[in-house]
């Protein structure tokens, strides 16, 4: 398989992991009616998917090196689609959380192990490109998930989005099966897991890149998980809320084409994430200070500019230390990131305060970019 099928592969199987999170977000509203939960509890299904996320990306990070990137894809990708067929039948609100948090668990193949197969073919500048090309892709697939899943909704209802999310995992499995080459090397060692996680855990650097992604994911998928709330607040229907989805793409597209046609003029990605870090507290404080109108959408865009260009630049350069054991090392970034951004959507889930979780993010992000860049 050559370098661009491969890069088709692996966007569509990192987009994957994102659109299946973001597709559940306009179908909140009718999951707490079908159940008849609250807001704040319907909510909680995509902290759930986080966590669960995070346990998946060890166990098939870690998997990745010890029976290799193949077998390990193909696997999560079936447990994705089992554990969707579950969704589809359950009854109850806990056996639907227990049916995304397996899904998510599944779901979490498509996150490490595609980082892996890239940083296995690609590095040093190379990586960085490729990292920024699937960084416009991570920045619009949020989108798009959040335009079809109000469609979906509309149409289907929640059912609807499971049943699209099946045959996108079922596809996937497909492909992978047909054309996925396996790119661990013969002679390369399992490294130990507790060694490569105590050597993690005092890597300020590594803690530093960790708390950077969570803080840019939980900006952009609180806007997921708290948005239909908000328009529903405002008076305004679930499909209002997804068309918004298509006015977020641009901002993201822009934030990622920017991020990639300034790194070709020779800008840093230490100096990329502190401009991305002020532009999403531009962005928070136009939302929080429009939040009793529809127009907080247009600093919105600020936000997801910022996510494009920061998140390319953090994951591209978090391992650079790590390349002997890029899987464990990967699956324990992961899991790293991944539990702080669960945790900080249970807490926006909690507080249904848009605005002020933005702004806390913001200022977090500048406050590590600014640590990062000195560092470097």
């Amino acid at each position: 398989m050559n370098s661009n099928n491969l890069l088709r592969l692996a966007i569509a199987l990192l987009m994957f992991g994102q659109i299946a999170q973001t597709l559940y977000s306009p179908a909140l509203a009718d999951i707490g009616q079908a159940f008849r939960v609250t807001p704040a509890a319907a909510a909680q299904l995509l902290s759930v998917y986080f966590l669960a996320f995070a346990a998946g990306v060890v166990v098939w990070g870690r998997a990745c090196d010890h029976i290799g990137r193949r077998p390990s894809m193909l696997g999560g990708l079936a447990l994705y689609a089992l554990a969707t067929v579950m969704a589809l039948s359950v009854s109850t609100f806990s056996s639907l959380l227990v049916a995304q948090a397996l899904a998510a668990f599944g779901a979490a193949v498509g996150s490490v192990v595609t980082q892996t197969l890239l940083r296995d073919r690609f590095n040093g500048p190379d990586l960085a490109r490729v990292f920024s090309v699937v960084g416009m892709a991570l920045a619009i697939s949020p989108a798009l998930g959040l335009f079809v899943g109000a469609n979906l909704v509309s149409g289907f209802g929640y059912r609807g989005v499971l049943v699209c999310l099946l045959t996108l995992a079922l596809i996937l499995f497909g492909w992978s099966a047909w054309s996925l080459p396996e790119t661990r090397s013969a002679n390369v060692s399992t490294p130990p897991l507790f060694g490569t996680l105590r050597q993690m855990l005092q890597d300020l650097a590594i803690w530093r890149a960790a708390l950077l992604v969570a803080v840019f994911n939980i900006a952009l998928f609180s806007y997921y998980s708290l948005g239909p709330f908000e328009f529903q607040r405002l008076g305004l229907g679930p499909e209002l809320f997804g068309y918004s989805g298509v006015v977020l793409a641009l901002g993201s597209g822009l934030g990622a084409g920017l991020n990639k046609h300034l790194l070709k003029r020779g800008v840093k990605g230490t100096q990329l994430i502190v401009i991305a870090a002020i532009a999403a507290l531009l962005g928070a404080l136009g939302v929080q200070g429009l939040r009793e109108s529809v127009w907080f959408i247009a600093p919105m865009l600020l936000v997801v500019l910022a996510f494009g260009m920061a998140i390319p630049n953090i994951l591209g350069s978090a391992l650079t230390g790590y390349g002997d054991r890029l899987g464990t090392a990967g699956a324990l970034f992961g899991l790293m990131y991944y539990l702080l951004i669960g945790a900080g959507l249970m807490l926006a889930a909690w507080s249904q305060a848009l605005g002020w979780t933005l702004l806390i993010c913001a200022v977090l992000a500048v406050f590590l970019s600014g640590c990062r860049r000195r560092t470097a």
